[in-house]
């Protein structure tokens, strides 16, 4: 079964970067994402989906808290952005940024590019 853009970038969101369990993270990237993706993020190189579970993938000291606004999520035919937030339960959000992707066949096929914006907490 293929997964709508939308769906692709929470699964992306919770069941990769929110996933503490590198079983249940390994078994999510293997799910969503094409072997050859690539990951950009700003605070280091590109890496490949398939290294996912090794990358430094969540902001120091935090647990992933995502924020999705339905009005702040768009797809077009082959890509789609979320709106996203992380931050300690239950504390202001640390971190804000934006996921756009890349898709094809119902999975993130060619790139996953992560644009942060720390919120100066």
């Amino acid at each position: 079964m293929s997964d709508s853009i939308e769906n692709l970038l929470v699964r992306n969101l919770h069941e990769v970067f929110g996933e503490r369990d590198p079983a249940r993270r390994a078994t999510a990237i293997e799910a969503i994402f094409d072997r050859d993706c690539l990951f950009f993020d700003p605070r280091g190189p590109a890496c490949r989906a398939s290294n996912l579970g090794r990358c430094g993938c969540h902001p120091p000291g935090t647990v992933p808290r995502p924020r999705v606004f339905a009005d702040r999520r768009d797809a077009l035919q082959d890509s789609g952005r979320l709106d996203l937030a992380f931050g300690p339960p239950h504390q202001p959000r640390q971190i804000t940024g934006l996921d756009v992707a890349v898709v094809n066949a119902g999975r993130i096929s060619a790139a996953v590019y992560t644009f942060l914006e720390p919120t100066g907490a």
